[in-house]
């Protein structure tokens, strides 16, 4: 604590309130990427407070998309946004959830580090949220925080004691409370209603926390004698009711919010000169292009979670920044794999000018994936494959050109021709790393960055303009490279392998316009202002295809 004193990082924490899925994320995304156009350092970082020790193995129905870090952190999907925004990593030390902070308290105890004392959410729990939030912290001006849930889940209630604790440590000239709530309107009253921000307010200075401003989500602008009523009734200055409307693409929201002053307000509560406004031009051309487009490719996308399309979260946005440095809107057709199954590939893709098949765990909906890939490849569509769908890729050349129908991967029969099966042993920046076939499952993934070297004259090399590069992972099986004398016989060429050798990281076809499958994640590293190498050339095929139709 005396350490973090010392330093000068201000703290913003981000609470919601009323409903979840008000955008708590996007909106701690938001500020941060405003006060760097005003040229500050920030840091962002997500407490969970469920009990999961991380998201890796809850469905992602349940909770979405899954996002991993360089160092090998599954994290909260609310990380993406962190990193699209604000293009700072994210790392271990920015994703804490109850679960992980259960196991280190009962950690300790077993270990005698609290000296027989009684354990105890006050002051055990809260001190173990309070050092993680304190922790490596270095010249940072800003250090964003996001509590999860809304204000009165009992799950968050150790949260909201510890930041407490942390403004009455601290003072409040170096912490700031942020609330987000919603302005419901009712169409038979014709208004606004204020009262359910009221009583989240009224919930949160229950614990002992006073907002130092609102962010009110709303489908239209607040009257100001409405935000005089918040203003008053829930105890902030009149300029601190911001208001967040409903935005046609995340990218305005920045804009948006630094329109209505938010920064300006946040530089007002810490007692910096705001007369310069933020730099918001990298914004406003990203805007400008998502607003007048030189044309719309259509690209399907074809998974098994397409009912919830947050579990794509990353990928759909990678799209949309291939689409945005191609001056081009991405239009994606999410199609489900099981409806390919049904109805054939060529019913869902036939009106499309590429074909993405993502990554996925389970043997549901495998076959439709194959047959979409099959399609791609016949019909010269662009084909991008990424993790299990690169591994799927190989299974269909096996199965259809090469002949070996029972071609397959262990993950689903221990008795097909184990064309893709578990790695057990791999190296990784010169040290041993070994997985067990029965141990945890979150213990068994290949997860983080890893370097790959690339063939010189292939087309992935020249689409990254390097021969050695470095993506994120998310996965538990491989593909076998004693199959790859005949994948190459049958026209499918492995052109990127990790470092050792031993890996296969990236296949392509050089028969074909465009087609190239990858065992990593490109979509986790993409952003609007700096897409990923990968998407932008995808979504330029698929332009040039669809001028061929």
């Amino acid at each position: 604590m005396t350490d973090i004193l010392n330093k000068k990082a201000k703290f913003i924490f981000i609470t919601g309130g009323v409903v979840s899925s008000l955008g708590k994320g996007l909106a701690s995304a938001s500020l941060a990427s405003i006060l760097q156009c005003r040229g500050f350092k920030v840091r962002l970082r997500k407490l969970d407070p469920y009990l999961n020790v991380d998201p890796g193995t809850m469905s992602p129905y349940q909770h979405g998309e899954v996002y991993v870090t360089d160092d090998g952190t599954e994290a909260d999907l609310d990380l993406g946004h962190y990193e699209r925004f604000s293009g700072v990593p994210a790392k271990r030390t920015d994703s804490i959830t109850t679960g992980k902070i259960y196991q280190r308290v009962i950690d300790k105890e077993r270990h005698g580090d609290y000296l027989g004392a009684t354990i105890q959410v006050v002051p055990h729990v809260t001190n173990e949220i309070k050092d993680f939030i304190l922790s490596d912290i270095s010249d940072e001006d800003f250090v964003l925080c996001e509590i999860g849930g809304t204000v009165g889940d009992i799950e968050g209630q150790p949260y909201l004691e510890a930041i407490r604790q942390i403004a009455y440590d601290l003072g409040r000239e170096r912490a700031m409370f942020i609330h987000v709530t919603l302005l419901p309107y009712i169409p038979t009253a014709g208004e606004l209603k204020t009262k359910p921000t009221q009583h989240s307010v009224k919930k949160l200075q229950e614990y002992g926390i006073q907002p130092d401003m609102l962010l009110c989500r709303s489908c239209c602008e607040i009257p100001q004698n409405e935000k005089r009523k918040i203003a008053l009734f829930c105890n902030i200055r009149e300029e601190n009711v911001i208001t967040a409307l409903d935005a046609s693409s995340i990218y305005q929201v920045p804009l948006a919010y630094s329109h209505e002053g938010m920064d300006a307000q946040v530089c007002k509560h810490f007692g910096i000169d705001n007369s310069q406004p933020a730099d918001l031009s990298k914004w406003q051309h990203i805007v400008d292009v998502l607003a007048h487009p030189e044309g719309t490719v259509h690209i399907a996308v074809v998974g098994k979670y397409v009912q919830l399309l947050e579990a794509y979260k990353s990928l759909g946005e990678a799209l949309t920044h291939g689409g945005i440095a191609n001056k081009y809107k991405v239009k994606v057709k999410w199609v489900d794999s099981e409806d390919v199954e049904k109805d054939g590939a060529a019913a869902h893709l036939h009106d499309v000018s590429a074909v993405l098949v993502p990554g996925g765990f389970g043997q549901r909906g495998t076959n439709g994936k194959i047959m979409a890939i099959e399609y791609a490849r016949e019909h010269n569509v662009p084909f991008l494959a990424i993790c299990f769908g690169m591994q799927m890729a190989v299974i269909e050349t096996m199965r259809h050109l090469a002949g070996v129908q029972n071609a397959g991967t262990t993950e689903f029969s221990p008795d097909c021709e184990p064309v893709v099966g578990l790695m057990t042993e791999w190296d990784k920046d010169g040290a041993k790393q070994i997985r067990h076939k029965d141990g945890d499952l979150g213990g068994t993934m290949r997860l983080g960055a890893y370097e790959c070297c690339l063939s010189p004259d292939s087309k992935v090399a020249q689409i990254y303009g390097s021969q050695k590069i470095s993506e994120r992972h998310r996965h538990r099986y491989e593909v076998n490279l004693a199959y790859e004398k005949v994948l190459n016989e049958n026209g499918m060429v492995v052109v990127g392998k990790s470092p050792d050798g031993k890996l296969p990281e990236i296949i392509e076809r050089p028969d074909h316009p465009w087609f190239i499958g990858v065992q990593f994640h490109p979509e986790l590293k993409s952003k609007p202002f700096a897409p990923h190498p990968l998407f932008v050339s995808f979504v330029a095929a698929a332009i040039k295809q669809s001028r061929l139709l």
